[in-house]
């Protein structure tokens, strides 16, 4: 395995649409393993597959140190009308958080690693989790549920950062 670099905003990978996976093979399965090696790696609780710049429907999720999910061609089939609030940070958007408003119930369909389709059914952080990741696969990211002038703001701290990041390796 190995750990993958994390694309951060405004890196235009981020908003290109992911494309599904035709078939689960070896490689994919390699994908998914770097994936979560990388999300732990970076303390993250999931990642989608165009975060480390690689455009295919693929996340994955791990809230406790117990279950990972592995998941591919995820597909929300329904979300409640009821809607809850979560602090929401993001790999892509380091050192933010922001209140996003979501569903706060969801059903989805996803094949696992061994093409065996699987089905869930959330309404908790996990609900919320599998909606962060869904969006990056379809290229938005938490940042843009929030105004316009708020959400300029975080790239604009994560570029700043990154500059920071870049002096500190040249010294």
């Amino acid at each position: 395995m190995a750990k993958l670099t994390v694309l951060t905003v405004p890196d235009t990978r981020l908003r290109i649409k992911a494309k599904p996976v035709s078939v689960i093979d070896d490689t994919i399965k390699y994908i998914l393993d770097d994936m979560v090696e990388t999300m732990h790696a970076e303390d993250g609780i999931g990642l989608a597959a165009p975060q480390v710049g690689i455009s295919l429907r693929l996340v994955v999720i791990s809230l406790d140190s117990e279950t990972i999910y592995k998941m591919v061609n995820p597909e929300i089939t329904w979300r409640s009308n009821e809607e809850s609030v979560c602090n929401e940070g993001c790999l892509s958007v380091p050192e933010q958080n922001a209140e996003v408003k979501r569903p706060k119930a969801i059903k989805m369909t996803y094949l696992d690693e061994n093409g065996i389709s699987q089905a869930i059914e959330s309404d908790d952080l996990l609900a919320t989790c599998i909606q962060h990741e869904i969006d990056h696969l379809n290229g938005k990211l938490y940042i843009d549920y929030l105004s316009s002038l708020k959400r300029q703001l975080y790239i604009n701290k994560v570029k700043r950062l990154k500059r920071y990041e870049d002096i500190a390796i040249q010294l």
